[in-house]
C-alpha cells in the first residue's frame, strides 16, 4: 500500500505491506530512485512473513523536498528514525541498499535499541576511491540515454538494462525539484561527499547486531573488496554472500536468492 505520514513536519511517502516483526527497507542513491522502484520486487516476499516498510528518503521520490535543507548522513539518518517512530515502531530489521546500508549502520549506532538485525546490500559507509560507476551515477544530467547508460552500469546482466525500465526511471527523475535537489546531494568534489558516508572504524567495532552483508562480485559502483569484505572483519557479528556474474542490484539480477537469504537470516534465532 502507498501512503504519506507527517514525519516531524515532512510528507512521506512509503509503502507498508504484511504482518510480523517489522523491516525497514532503506533504498540508495541512484537518479530516479523510489523505494517501490528499488524493493519492487523484494516486498511481495518479505511481506509473506514480516511488516514491511518502504519509505522514500527525504530528498528522494514522492517525500517532500523542504526548501533550505541540508541534505547529508545527519538529516538522512534523522528522518528515517523519525519515521520509524512514527509509524509505531520501537524496533525494526534493517535492509539497506548502497546509500542506505551506510544509513542502516549509522541510525544502529545511533539508536542501537531501535534495530535488530541487519542486512547491507552493496553498502557504502566505508572509504574507498569513488568508482567510475559511483561517478557516473552521481553526475547524472537527466535524459533518457544517460539512463540507460546508468542501468548498465548497475547490472551485470544487460537484459536488466531495458529501454522501458530507462524511460521510466527517467520520468521518475525529472519530477519537479528533484533533479535540483539530486545535484545539490552529490555536487563535486563526490569523493568528499562519499568519505561523509563512513562511520569511524572504531565505532563500527562497536555495532553489536547480526548484520549479513550481500554483494555482488561484478558490482562496478560499490567494489566489494573495499566495502563488504572489510565489514566482515570489523563488524563483531557478520557474515557475507558474495554472488559471482552480479552487478550492484543484487535485489533485481538474484532477487529470489537475495530473498531468500534474508527470510533466513532474520527468522533464524
Amino acid at each position: 500500500m502507498s501512503k504519506h505520514i507527517d514525519v516531524n513536519g515532512i510528507s512521506t511517502h512509503y509503502h507498508e505491506s504484511g504482518e510480523g516483526e517489522a523491516i525497514l527497507l532503506i533504498h540508495g542513491s541512484g537518479p530516479g530512485v523510489t523505494a517501490e522502484a528499488n524493493w519492487r520486487l523484494i516486498i511481495p516476499r518479505l511481506s509473506e512473513n514480516f511488516h514491511v516498510y518502504a519509505p522514500d528518503i527525504v530528498g528522494f521520490g514522492y517525500t517532500e523536498r523542504p526548501e533550505n535543507i541540508e541534505y547529508g548522513v545527519e538529516t538522512w539518518v534523522n528522518h528515517l528514525i523519525q519515521f520509524v517512530e512514527a509509524v509505531g515502531e520501537s524496533r525494526v530489521h534493517i535492509i539497506g541498499n548502497s546509500l542506505g546500508g551506510a544509513l542502516a549502520l549509522h541510525i544502529a549506532n545511533k539508536r542501537p535499541d531501535l534495530v535488530g538485525k541487519m542486512v547491507l546490500m552493496g553498502a557504502a559507509g566505508l572509504p574507498f576511491t569513488l568508482t567510475y560507476g559511483l561517478d557516473k551515477v552521481w553526475g547524472y544530467e537527466p535524459s533518457v540515454e544517460n539512463m540507460k547508460r546508468l542501468l548498465e552500469i548497475f547490472a551485470y546482466n544487460q537484459e536488466f538494462a531495458t529501454d522501458e525500465l530507462a524511460q521510466l526511471r527517467y520520468e521518475a527523475s525529472i519530477q519537479p525539484g528533484l533533479q535540483e535537489a539530486f545535484s545539490k546531494m552529490f555536487a563535486e568534489p563526490r569523493q568528499e561527499k562519499l568519505n561523509s558516508l563512513a562511520i569511524p572504524e572504531e565505532q563500527l567495532k562497536e555495532i553489536e547486531h547480526s548484520v549479513l552483508m550481500v554483494h555482488g562480485k561484478d558490482d562496478i559502483v560499490v567494489p566489494y573488496k573495499e566495502t563488504s569484505l572489510r565489514y566482515l572483519e570489523l563488524l563483531p557479528n557478520s557474515e557475507l554472500h558474495i554472488f559471482s556474474k552480479c552487478g550492484h542490484w543484487t535485489q533485481i539480477e538474484k532477487k529470489d536468492e537475495f530473498a531468500q537469504l534474508c527470510e533466513n537470516f532474520f527468522l533464524r534465532n
